[in-house]
């Protein structure tokens, strides 16, 4: 017995990729390694420290600190009315 015909039987049996998938196997590997690495990039972009939730609970955050300026820019505009209106009458 050779060598030949020891590897004979190993040579014409399919993978277990090229047998369901109809790849080879290191194709089959490449594949699925792009598609892990495609699902961590996008769950870091959905997710992660530069995520779309951080990006949108910033501008909600923005908002209010708006609404707070534009109230607090009422209120001391009453208090400065109120002010000058009690310096008037202490005056007289």
């Amino acid at each position: 017995m050779n060598k030949e015909e020891l590897f004979d039987k190993y040579e014409d049996r399919p993978s277990f990729s090229q047998k369901y998938l109809g790849i080879s196997f290191s194709k089959f590997s490449l594949l699925l390694f792009l598609v892990l690495g495609m699902g961590v990039y996008i769950g870091l972009l959905l997710y992660g420290e530069n995520s779309l939730q951080v990006y949108m609970g910033l501008s909600d955050y923005q908002n209010h600190l708006q609404t707070e300026i534009e109230r607090l820019k009422n209120e001391n505009a009453e208090l400065q009315r109120e002010y000058f209106e009690l310096k008037e009458i202490s005056a007289k």
